[in-house]
């Protein structure tokens, strides 16, 4: 448990430094081979956990503390031991131990007196200490920074309450059976055996009623299955692909789409990244299943560097955004992003929509689409775009929870907009 603290407080501040917090839990791990499964699975929950309920812990912590902190890293592993000991498992005589030693492991003795009368006293009134907590304002409140907040509670007036707390929850664990190897039913009825309770979502989708690990899943390596959450799996349907298409996943990896979509039809697939090195995570989830596709590193952006000229029948334009919709996956997302991020990931989703418009034959689809809730990337992308555009025409999408293209995340499905686009 030491240890399980100690890593999780550095993940804690590295990401709060600026980092994306899955990279920061690869490196721990890389840099500590020994640290078994179980403390692996310890430490990014704990990472987790401290950042999905930030908001009110930092409340919290200021209400237990006399004066300000400058040291941080007491200050980040005060963060995680009030998380376990306001959201965990772990027995609070442990918590406080740990917590107490760790600093001392960190050559900050002199911290030591700190860290146990801030931990003991929240154990004293932790019923009092989260609520005047709670109280402290919106951001503890709601585990948001004040302008996401706000940008929410603007633009749904009726339901940001609601997206606030989906943020805040656990993710589902759904998966995407391979057609070309099963039905879900049939791979439903497979997992039914093992003791693995799942049901259907619609489509190829099941939901696993507890996560596990996907070694567990039969047939997972053998390419019966993926894990994808079912509001992403709407996308390569959206698209009605049929034998024969050329057909770009543009922005592709790490390729659940791609490979949903040469599951769904025999296509001529380019799956398309800026990032090499991402293309590869596309090549080992497409080898997997036993699927082919042309794999290119270039920017959607500049056609002109990759583009061999031919158009595409199909075009899946999965942008860059803020992946304001995916943030209990994320949580470090909603800590790391500024406002005025929106404004360049917007621009740059124009950017990226105008240039493989060029790409697109003429009778032809494209569907763009976003894990963002915010409308400046959604709605008012599209809406500008059809506006520049007058061969652009939008086509309705079948799909009842769909409003104008956004789905909101809830305890089936993540956030995502869509928009199918035809060319005149």
């Amino acid at each position: 448990m030491l240890e399980v603290q100690r890593h999780a407080a550095f993940a804690v501040g590295r990401t709060l430094s600026g980092r994306n917090l899955n990279q920061v839990l690869r490196e721990v791990f890389r840099q500590h081979p020994r640290l078994t499964p179980q403390q692996r699975a310890g430490i990014q929950d704990l990472s987790f956990g401290t950042l999905r309920h930030l908001g009110r812990l930092d409340a919290a912590l200021g209400l237990l503390l006399q004066k300000p902190l400058s040291d941080e890293p007491v200050r980040h592993l005060l963060r995680v031991s009030l998380y376990q000991l306001a959201y965990g498992k772990t027995s609070s005589h442990a918590v406080v131990n740990n917590g107490v030693e760790t600093v001392r492991r960190l050559r900050k003795a002199s911290a030591a007196g700190l860290v146990n009368a801030v931990l003991r006293n929240f154990l004293r009134r932790r019923e009092e200490i989260l609520a005047l907590a709670e109280e402290a304002g919106d951001e503890a409140r709601y585990d948001h920074p004040r302008w996401w907040i706000d940008k929410l509670r603007a633009q749904y007036p009726d339901r940001w309450p609601a997206l606030l707390a989906a943020n805040n929850q656990h993710p589902p664990m759904t998966l995407r059976v391979n057609g070309r190897r099963a039905t879900p039913e049939e791979y439903r009825e497979r997992l039914a055996e093992e003791g693995i309770a799942a049901h259907a979502l619609g489509g190829s989708a099941l939901l696993l009623a507890q996560p596990m690990a996907v070694d567990g899943l039969p047939g997972f390596r053998d390419g019966f299955v993926s894990v994808q959450d079912a509001g992403a799996q709407l996308a390569a349907p959206f698209l009605d692909v049929a034998d024969g298409m050329r057909v770009l996943d543009a922005c592709s990896a790490p390729g659940g789409k791609a490979a949903h979509l040469l599951e769904l039809a025999d296509v001529d697939l380019t799956a398309l990244d800026s990032d090499a090195g991402r293309l590869e995570r596309v090549r080992e989830n497409l080898d997997r299943l036993d699927l082919t596709a042309a794999l290119v590193a270039g920017d959607g952006a500049q056609p002109e560097t990759w583009w061999d000229g031919r158009p595409f029948d199909r075009i899946l334009a999965d942008v860059p955004c803020s992946a304001s919709g995916v943030v209990r996956r994320h949580p470090d997302i909603k800590w790391l992003r500024r406002e005025g991020d929106i404004a360049g990931f917007a621009a740059q989703q124009a950017e990226i929509l105008t240039a493989l418009w060029r790409t697109l034959a003429s009778g032809g689809k494209l569907l763009y689409a976003t894990c963002s809730v915010f409308a400046e990337e959604n709605q008012q992308q599209i809406d500008a775009f059809l506006q520049r555009n007058p061969d652009a025409r939008l086509l309705p999408l079948d799909d009842p929870e769909l409003d104008h293209g956004q789905l909101l995340p809830d305890d089936r499905h993540d956030g995502f907009f869509y928009a199918l686009l035809a060319k005149a």
